[in-house]
């Protein structure tokens, strides 16, 4: 019988990856929690017609990628393509929205039917932070500055770059989207694949190609700043000042759209060279017309969304995980003979609890050869041997695995004062 395998561009997250996620993942809630953002928990499945009034029905992830089915009430359901429009729904829900401010993150599993590539995948993880409520550029660089602090402590700042653009208000992009596509439509034999099928549908995309040719092609087409009103070139300009006084440094990039119709102003991303085609790390904007948009009452909004994947991919391409993330083990103990494994089973929940030191139990018996040599793997720095002779004498053996020191026999009643000053020691 063949083996059952995981479906292709979803991915297992095995257990010499998790410690590197979990670093990831505590950065980012330290830093949010820093800021005064709350965390919600959505569902991974939502009705259909969330994503279709939110994203677009004539969008590439609506007509080409989201995992839709029928359920057995004959309800449309879709796995979340994304979290902006779950945040919305749940909010407006429970009602966190009206005459109130929020500021809230999430993170979780979101899900695409596209060609899994390196960076890519079909079941994909975001952390989405969205705020609710507040109008001005100030929660927009807000935003962008809390991004900043987070590539700092993670030690990406020389790594990525800002760019930042504004797209307007509604009114706006639509007398440019017609200019546009009137200019776009005198040269349609020029444009790239999806270019010329994206003319029909969302031509706002088509200033994101990478196609040489096309780009080239934009360089007479009409300029998005050219149609931007008073209101919004001003809320991007007081963005800027206040990104300049903050010390961030950005590109003002007018081709920048975003793929998502419920976008207006602000919209930034921040981009990447080290990992080739897959550049975005983190993106996002203002979408103000999206409660309206999906029943509520119209609130202003702002929020932006970072791919899991990709940071751990950019983390580990730049060598930027420390050591000691990859190691979950601090101390090996083992024994010799039942009498001194029933002794150090209970010595070790013992030293647990008055070291807050991580100590793997061996469990199974075995050699002492085959014993240390699991030790070893373990990657614990320490190893505890109890044998006859330490359990006559009353002592324990700690061993060191990483370090040329001599092992050494410490008292029980010792063992774990002994422990946790070596640690402290190691830590300075």
């Amino acid at each position: 019988m063949a083996r059952i395998k995981a479906i292709r561009g979803m991915n297992d997250i095995l257990p010499d990856q998790t410690p590197v996620w979990q670093f990831l993942e505590n950065r980012v809630k330290e830093v949010l929690g820093r800021y005064g953002y709350a965390e919600l928990r959505m569902p991974i499945v939502e009705q259909t017609d969330l994503f279709k009034r939110s994203i677009g029905e004539v969008t590439d992830i609506v007509e080409k990628e989201m995992y839709t089915f029928e359920d057995r009430n004959g309800d449309s359901l879709t796995l979340r393509p994304e979290g902006t429009a779950s945040c919305v729904r749940a909010c407006e829900e429970h009602g966190l929205i009206f005459n109130q401010v929020q500021r809230l993150w999430y993170m979780g599993p979101m899900f695409r039917h596209e060609r899994p590539q390196k960076g890519r995948y079909r079941q994909f993880h975001q952390i989405g932070v969205e705020t609710f409520g507040m109008q001005g550029p100030d929660i927009d660089a807000e935003l962008i500055v809390m991004t900043a602090r987070l590539w700092r402590q993670l030690g990406l700042e020389d790594a990525v770059t800002l760019h930042l653009n504004t797209l307007g208000n509604a009114a706006d992009r639509a007398r440019f989207r017609e200019d546009l596509v009137n200019y776009l439509g005198a040269h349609v034999d020029k444009l790239d694949a999806d270019s010329q099928r994206r003319l029909s549908t969302n031509p706002l995309r088509i200033l994101d190609s990478k196609d040489p040719q096309t780009q080239a092609l934009l360089d007479d087409a009409p300029h998005f700043h050219d149609y931007i009103d008073d209101e919004s070139r001003e809320h991007f300009e007081r963005l800027c000042k206040l990104l300049d006084q903050a010390g961030v440094a950005y590109e003002v990039n007018a081709r920048l759209v975003r793929g998502l119709d419920y976008y207006g102003k602000t919209v930034f991303e921040w981009i990447t060279d080290e990992l080739g085609a897959q550049g975005t790390v983190c993106a996002g904007g203002r979408y103000d017309g999206l409660v309206e948009q999906l029943g509520g009452r119209p609130t202003p909004a702002v929020g932006f969304a970072m791919g899991v994947e990709r940071l751990i991919l950019l983390l580990e391409t730049l060598g930027k995980v420390p050591d000691a993330v990859r190691q979950q083990v601090d101390i090996y103990a083992m024994a010799m003979g039942d009498e001194a494994f029933a002794r150090l089973f209970g010595l070790v929940d013992t030293l647990r609890e008055q070291t807050g030191l991580r100590i793997q139990l061996h469990c199974g018996g075995g050699s002492f050869k085959s014993q240390m040599k699991k030790a070893d793997r373990s990657g614990a720095r320490i190893a505890l041997l109890l044998g006859d002779d330490e359990c006559r004498a009353g002592v324990v053996t700690v061993k060191p695995l990483r370090e040329a020191l001599e092992q050494r026999q410490v008292p029980v009643e010792q063992l774990a004062d002994t422990l946790a000053s070596m640690f402290v020691e190691d830590q300075e």
